[in-house]
Parts: C-alpha cells; structure tokens; sequence
C-alpha cells in the first residue's frame, strides 16, 4: 500500500510539474542594450493611440498569481514596405492595475501601493519605463521583435515574437505572452535568487508580459 501510495504521489507530482513547464511562457532573450533602429526618409510614421494600448502583466507566487494591465503613455512606430523599421514608446508606470482583486476590495489598492513603491517599480522617482527598437528579425517562422527596455535603473535588450497587421490607417503590433526575469531590471524584492532566507514567502522572478500596441498614421 506504501508503495502504492507513493507512486500515486510521484505520479501526481510529475504531472503537476508537466502542466507548469506547459503552461510557463518563454523567456524573453535578454542581453545588453544595443543601439536603437534608425528610421529611413521614406518611412511612415504611425503614432501610438495611448487608449487603444496597454501592456498585460502576470506575476506569480506560491500560492497563485496576480495580473493587471500597464497603459502606454506614448509611442511612434516607422513601417517601410510594410514591415516595422524602427520606434519606441514610454509606458507609464503610474497606471498599474490589478484585475483579479476587485477594484473596491482594500487588497487591491494594498497590491498596488506595492508595485509602485520602491520594493517594486519606485514609481515615484521612474513614472516612465521606456522601450526603443533596435531590429526586426525571422525566426522559426515568426517575426522576432528586438528593442531596449528600460525599466527603473536598468537598461536591457530584449527579444520576443509579434504579430504585426495593418488595416487601412491603422496598425497593430501584438506580441505573444512571454516573460521577464526582473532581477536583471534590479526588481529584487522576495526573489529567492537573490534572498536564501523567505522560504515559500517568495516572489518568481519571471513576470509574464503581453503588449498589445495600436498605432495610427500620423
């Protein structure tokens, strides 16, 4: 029966496991900031429609998660024959919402008190992280967006997949949910990583990110 029984509990652990690897988003490739795209004459320039924007978040711990949305402040994006050339955009840090603690419950605010404080994002001495285009690339079939996030202190490069359509004056940029590891963004609170000391009182590392971008021809 002891047998049994921990086999049942292998088995259930391992699946677990499975599911998570499965359900986990891909890392961004992160490396040092390059120097940002430069657009040619000839490109049209689109500008961001702040209201039609956001950036979806997703952070987890170990008994669940929290998600929310960042709004972008303002953003240009060049197109030249049809494909993203260069660009950057601010994201206005002072925005983060959380969506799944009611607006009205006391955990809510008490949540986003944090993440603007200096534990987290210090939003009062960075409102604005910052993100510049350095490449477009092919990979595996998906078109590989390369820019520099600046967040708090840090400047990183970045690498993720987007989809990128337009429809007649309007273009639309939406990547898929991929994650940072926001330690190297010198976000160190409750990290494991960095503190050998919070036992299941941690904070993942990874935050899932999904940017959702809009744009109009200026």
């Amino acid at each position: 029966m002891k047998t049994k029984f921990k086999t049942i509990l292998f088995v259930s652990a391992f699946a677990v496991a499975l599911v998570g690897c499965k359900d986990k988003a891909k890392e961004a490739e992160t490396s040092s900031a390059e120097a940002a795209a430069q657009a040619e004459a000839s490109a049209v320039k689109y500008v961001t429609d702040a209201e039609a924007s956001s950036i979806e978040w997703k952070g987890f711990k170990p008994t669940g998660s929290h998600n929310g949305t960042i709004k972008l402040e303002s953003g240009v994006v060049n197109v030249s024959n049809g494909a993203v050339e260069s660009g950057s955009f601010l994201i206005d840090m002072s925005s983060i919402t959380v969506l799944d603690i009611p607006a009205d419950n006391e955990g809510n605010g008490k949540l986003v008190g944090h993440l603007t404080s200096p534990d987290f994002f210090d939003v009062e001495n960075h409102k604005n992280a910052a993100f510049e285009i350095t490449g477009i690339s092919e990979a595996e079939g998906k078109t590989m967006l390369s820019g520099n996030l600046t967040l708090k202190d840090v400047k990183n490069n970045i690498t993720f997949p987007v989809t990128v359509s337009q429809n007649g004056d309007t273009m639309t940029l939406t990547s898929e949910t991929f994650t940072i590891d926001r330690t190297k963004w010198n976000v160190k609170y409750g990290s494991k990583s960095i503190f050998d000391n919070l036992g299941d009182k941690f904070i993942n590392d990874d935050i899932e990110l999904k940017v959702n971008l809009t744009a109009k021809k200026a």
